[in-house]
């Protein structure tokens, strides 16, 4: 048999896998061809191709073909597993630690690891590396730890700390296995107890040191910060300390402390550490003996801004225990602070009013008349008084961290008034143009003193408001009794003529004469302020009816009948109708006033001895300050009472006197009226004119 011509085709070289990833696996391939058969190729969808006839071979069967093996595009990747080193390397101190702990376990048999009857042999070379090993595992984890406060805090950074704190943790349960074996047993390795713990807190108690003591560095290259702007090394040492402390442990709540377990108590830790540190310079310093300025600065840190701005920032609310810090100074250290700081206080507030109250009495004596605001004379001695103290108090709070010892500072204020009451009362004794603005001027200021005082009645010590309000009281007698005195000078001779035969005849309008001149004397305070002019008309408003009362229980008049009882008692209530409302008009707010002469009238009216006997009683109630002389003087204006029922009706009085007096609400007023032959007006000694003392005598 003769075979035809084959051309066989040259073997293509198989691609690798790298050039089918690269150009794309084609399914259909191209068939290369060769010289000879070029001409004679047919196109099948593109494609050239030619076919073979292949001989007829006997004896042959082709073999069918097998399939062909899938291949995975993406076989699993067999797991590397790292020695010692490549894990420290890695920073994988867990990983690196557990892998010690085994090779401990097996070289002192406490897990007995046996393959095929092969016992691992413990001998002093594999101690000497592995104790080796171990060192080095504890340099890289007091690496990571001491790095906490080095750089920015990132995920890496935290997670190898995450790992360092893990990895203590191992290391201190091995301890605590060796120190708990029993009795009899093999020897501990000479590296346990590693004692990480206790190492971990030195080192943390180094990193504070250093961070603390870094901080305390002033550079040169550095930009310029709030803390190179205070005035003193001192300060910028103390603001160094404070801003490096604050940083650190709020980095510690809000970052570090996720790298620890709860057992740690890592908050608390770093706290404690930089007190201790803060505390501890502190303490030097404020035994340095210190100026006035830096012990300001210091003790504003102790007893503000640490407690306050770091301590109870809300970022380590519920992480640290203030109360087991203590304070950063003693108590005699800070005791010695503060008293150096309230005492040049007080001298310098000493100094403010005193030249303020001298620059005042300048103007007084000057003869120039105080300014106009709002058409009222103005002294704006208590504003500046009153800010002073403000500052001063809100300066001593923040500094001493202490509103019962910034009261201290109020004293002065006491101190101050007593010579500025000094101050008025001499002045109010000369005779000047300007006198009377003055008074109108320092009564503005007087009401302010004495309003800043009753706002502050809470804050302020009793003793010290006492003693203010006392001293208050006579400034604004000696300011309103230098107008209210020539008022009752010259209504003198009127008020005698109240309660007499021509009163009660009715040929003489006595009150009459006796308002028209108060109304001609009130002409002259238009340029009074509004609450002074209240104050100084219930003071008149008073005083009037004061002197009415005494006019009337002075025994003059007796009213025989019952005609005439009624016909005074009728005029009684007119001249009260009168007074009430003249002042309440006017702007008197004393509205209480009004009951008195009413009440009085009608005991006066009354002729039924039980009836009157009520009166009284009834009367005993709203003012007791009533007293048996002031009820004497009464009943004596009705000629026909018998001796028996006056008798009677004190008897009634003192039966019922103690279940009365306890439903009062007025303020005293007959306690005001003499009973005597002499009276003297509330305060004498303050009611001054032109320095004439004023009293009202017959």
């Amino acid at each position: 048999m003769k075979f035809s011509v084959l051309h066989v085709l040259p073997r293509r070289p198989r691609k690798t896998k790298e050039e089918m990833g690269a150009v794309g696996h084609d399914p259909v391939e191209a068939t290369v061809l060769s010289p000879v058969m070029e001409g004679s190729a047919k196109t099948v969808h593109g494609r050239f191709r030619h076919k073979l006839k292949m001989p007829q071979i006997l004896g042959f069967v082709p073999r069918p073909r097998s399939p062909k093996p899938i291949v995975e595009s993406n076989p699993p990747q067999t797991e590397v597993v790292l020695d010692f080193m490549e894990n420290l390397k890695e920073n994988r101190l867990v990983e690196a630690c557990q892998q010690l702990l085994l090779r401990e376990d097996q070289l002192f048999g406490q897990e007995t690891m046996t393959i095929e009857g092969l016992v691992q042999v413990c001998n002093e070379d594999d101690k000497d590396t592995l104790q080796k090993d171990y060192e080095t595992l504890l340099l890289h984890l007091w690496m990571a730890v001491h790095t906490t406060f080095s750089s920015t805090p990132s995920g890496e950074h935290l997670e190898i700390l995450r790992s360092a704190v893990e990895t203590i943790r191992l290391l201190e349960e091995k301890d605590q296995q060796w120190e708990g074996r029993p009795e009899g047993s093999s020897e501990a390795p000479v590296w346990r107890p590693h004692q990480c713990r206790h190492t971990h807190d030195n080192l943390l108690e180094k990193i504070v040191d250093s961070q603390m003591r870094n901080a305390t560095v002033e550079e040169d290259n550095i930009s310029v910060s709030s803390v190179d702007n205070l005035s003193t090394s001192m300060k910028r040492e103390v603001c160094r300390m404070g801003k490096c402390l604050k940083e650190d442990v709020l980095r510690v709540a809000r970052d570090i402390r996720d790298c620890y377990p709860p057992d740690f108590d890592v908050c608390n830790l770093y706290v404690r550490l930089y007190h201790q540190k803060f505390s501890a310079r502190l303490t030097e310093l404020a035994r340095s003996g210190l100026d006035v300025d830096d012990c300001n600065y210091l003790l504003c840190w102790v007893n503000n801004y640490y407690p306050n701005d770091i301590l109870k920032h809300k970022d380590l609310e519920g992480h640290i225990n203030m109360e087991s810090l203590g304070t950063l100074l003693s108590e005699m250290d800070l005791t010695t602070l503060e008293e150096q700081y309230l005492l040049q206080k007080e001298s310098k507030v000493r100094t403010w009013f005193s030249k303020a109250l001298s620059k005042e009495e300048e103007g007084w004596l000057s003869g120039k008349s105080p300014e106009l605001i709002d058409g009222y004379c103005f002294c704006p001695l208590a504003i500046d008084i009153i800010q002073a103290v403000d500052g001063a108090m809100r300066e001593a709070r923040t500094i001493l961290g202490s509103e019962a010892k910034a009261q201290r500072i109020l004293r002065q204020l006491d101190s101050f008034l007593i010579s500025y009451k000094s101050s008025l009362e001499e002045f109010v004794k000369r005779t000047g143009e300007n006198t009377q603005a003055v008074v109108k001027a320092n009564l503005v200021s007087i009401e302010q003193f004495r309003d800043f005082i009753v706002r502050r009645e809470e804050s302020i010590p009793e003793e010290i408001r006492t003693s203010c309000m006392s001293t208050l009281a006579d400034l604004r007698d000696c300011g309103y009794g230098y107008f209210t005195g020539p008022i009752h000078e010259e209504l003198r001779v009127q008020y005698h003529r109240l309660w007499t035969q021509a009163w009660f005849t009715g040929g003489q309008m006595v009150l009459d004469e006796v308002l028209g001149t108060l109304d001609r004397h009130m002409q002259q305070f238009t340029d009074l302020k509004s609450i002074c002019m209240e104050e100084l008309l219930g003071r008149l408003h008073m005083e009037m009816m004061v002197e009415y009362v005494k006019r009337m229980m002075k025994r003059k008049m007796r009213l025989k009948d019952k005609e005439q009882q009624e016909a005074a008692a009728k005029l009684l209530a007119e001249d009260s109708s009168k007074l009430s409302t003249y002042f309440t008009e006017a702007g008197s707010k004393i509205s209480w006033l009004s009951e008195v002469l009413p009440k009085m009238a009608e005991v006066v009216r009354l002729q039924d001895p039980g009836s009157i006997q009520l009166e009284i009683v009834t009367l005993a109630r709203d003012f007791p300050d009533l007293s048996w002389r002031h009820i004497s003087a009464l009943l004596s204006l009705k000629a026909n009472l018998s001796t028996a029922d006056v008798r009677s009706i004190k008897e009634s009085l003192v039966e019922n006197r103690p279940t009365v007096t306890t439903c009062n609400t007025n303020p005293p007023f007959f306690s005001k009226v003499p009973a005597g032959k002499t009276w003297n007006m509330c305060r004498p000694a303050c009611i001054c004119y032109g320095g004439r003392g004023y009293s009202s005598q017959d």
